[in-house]
């Protein structure tokens, strides 16, 4: 079970995250949810469609994005946030920044999605002096420069090692392991060989003994997998989506909520069967 305040979520099936992007310059779906009662809309259509968790998110971590100010990150999303208090499923934010995980805590979400893994301290005592999850990634550099030339001598031993010793701040800090989800940053700092190294040997990071998280929907590495545009690649993040589950992510974070679930169905009910 992860527990997400009032929330209990069964691990006995793969969960899927819905991302609600409040940004004008998301990879995917920059600009279509600026406005917050879009967001909220947007929300509500992938808690039908099927999510088990939202994730929110004001500042674009795609390569090369700028990052935004405080209050501008704050205005984009706790708007949001407090126009979903009450939802029938869990929030996350999606945000490296203290000051914006505090708020949204204050706000009554019940997840915290770093990017930085909590290595700011004050972010570490934010998510500590609460109750929330935190989802801890694996990147290698800065949105502005982690896709210019990404290396590693073993990928896969890096990241786990990152994750290991993050694991271990956080609890060192008074976050316990119950809490606690990570991420191996698929995209963030990785070359296409990178990501398909980590998706084949995803069961590693199970190993910490934490659920593990794989966000792939829409990523380029798909797109140059299928030469197909970032709008037109549902079905390569529903593979690589499925893919990961097989291979051991307990979460899946997502775009294409509906059609993600309705493989995952799918892959459950072959599964109960033998």
């Amino acid at each position: 079970m992860l527990q997400l305040g009032k929330f209990q979520l069964d691990l006995s099936r793969p969960l899927v995250m819905g991302i609600v992007n409040v940004t004008p310059d998301s990879f995917s779906d920059g600009g279509q949810h600026m406005q917050r009662e879009a967001a909220i809309a947007h929300a509500h259509q992938l808690i039908t469609d099927g999510a088990d968790v939202i994730d929110i998110g004001g500042e674009s971590t795609r390569p090369g994005a700028r990052p935004v100010s405080l209050q501008e990150e704050l205005d984009r999303v706790l708007p949001v946030i407090e126009g979903l208090r009450g939802a029938s499923v869990p929030i996350s934010i999606d945000t490296c920044k203290p000051q914006v995980m505090q708020a949204a805590i204050a706000s009554g979400v019940q997840m915290v999605n770093d990017i930085n893994a909590l290595q700011d301290a004050a972010a570490m005592n934010a998510v500590a002096a609460s109750d929330v999850v935190v989802c801890l990634m694996h990147k290698q550099g800065s949105p502005q420069t982690m896709q210019t030339q990404p290396q590693y001598q073993n990928v896969v031993s890096e990241v786990c090692e990152f994750l290991r010793g993050r694991i271990a701040a956080a609890k060192a800090a008074g976050i316990s392991r119950e809490r606690i989800v990570i991420d191996p940053g698929f995209g963030f700092g990785k070359t296409l060989e990178h990501n398909l190294t980590l998706l084949r040997e995803l069961r590693k990071l199970a190993e910490l003994g934490v659920p593990v998280l794989a966000g792939l929907s829409r990523k380029s590495m798909l797109g140059v997998l299928t030469g197909r545009e970032t709008g037109d690649r549902v079905v390569a993040s529903v593979v690589a989506a499925l893919i990961a589950v097989q291979h051991g992510a307990n979460i899946v974070r997502v775009h294409d909520v509906r059609e993600t679930v309705d493989v995952l169905k799918i892959w459950n009910a072959v599964n109960r069967a033998m």
